[in-house]
């Protein structure tokens, strides 16, 4: 079963980014009583709580008390955020006892028009990041933009690199730049949409393998990436999870990616997913 999930607290965001899929959805906050029923019903089921699917999480004025309920119950929550709101935040974020890894889109800069110049944007992430790292918080800084808006990322590199210094070692997927301190790269992809063509149906996926999502209104989704809910399982402020994971719709999606055969509309366009865990590849 899925050891993580991604609990959309707000699908509001304070920017509009090109690489983002955003949302038609109207938008909304969780309240606290939804939060508390969301977390309470999946806690049996995984340990590591993200505060998003859509939306910038930091933009919840209840962010502090999610965070104390998560570390009641047990999580380890994961923020990832477009960097904006880490100084308004910082207090809130390096004070909550269930905070594991934040993760900061730094791509979002180039791919909004902002009101201040990019060192000063960085400065605060780098402060942020600085600390975090040095309480125990894994911090992440993300350039998913390869393929992209990217003419920023030489420059990006160059102050991590002037301003944290020392020997990277490689990863996979970026460098560690030092204890809980991490550069991560990655290309950039197109969300799926039913607008969209079909790009396969012989691929797999991580839904309800190793993720599962849950939007702000309680809807549940296969995966991060279906922004709209067009996939919906069934609904966690009304229905307990191990029922909506073993309805019949459920129970097809994950044996159809067990088998790389894709039987949702929403998972035939799913670029990123296709490019991963394609039979063809």
């Amino acid at each position: 079963m899925a050891n993580k999930a991604y609990l959309e607290i707000t699908n509001i965001c304070n920017l509009r980014c090109g690489f983002c899929h955003g949302t038609r959805r109207a938008p909304a906050f969780i309240t606290e009583a939804q939060f508390t029923l969301a977390a309470s019903r999946l806690r049996p089921f995984c340990d590591y709580l993200y505060f998003h699917l859509m939306g910038e999480p930091l933009l919840h004025p209840q962010l502090s008390r999610f965070f104390d309920i998560a570390a009641v119950l047990g999580f380890k929550v994961i923020i990832t955020t477009n960097g904006t709101l880490l100084a308004e935040k910082k207090d809130v974020l390096l004070s909550a006892r269930s905070l594991h890894k934040v993760s900061v889109s730094l791509h979002a800069y180039e791919s909004n028009t902002l009101p201040y110049p990019l060192e000063e944007y960085l400065e605060k992430v780098f402060d942020f990041c600085d600390t975090a790292s040095e309480k125990g918080i894994i911090s992440v800084m993300r350039l998913w933009n390869i393929g992209g808006k990217e003419a920023l990322n030489e420059q990006i590199v160059k102050e991590i690199q002037h301003r944290f210094g020392g020997e990277w070692e490689k990863r996979f997927s970026g460098q560690r730049i030092r204890e809980r301190l991490y550069l991560e790269w990655g290309e950039l992809f197109e969300w799926p949409d039913l607008s969209l063509p079909v790009v396969g149906n012989r691929h797999g996926c991580y839904g309800l393998r190793d993720q599962i999502g849950v939007l702000c209104d309680g809807t549940v989704v296969p995966c991060c990436l279906d922004a709209e809910g067009s996939a919906a399982l069934g609904n966690l402020f009304t229905q307990e999870l191990d029922e909506i994971l073993a309805s019949p719709k459920a129970v097809a999606i994950k044996e159809g990616f067990k088998k790389r055969k894709i039987t949702e509309p929403l998972c035939m366009r799913c670029g990123f997913a296709h490019s991963k865990f394609s039979l063809s590849l």
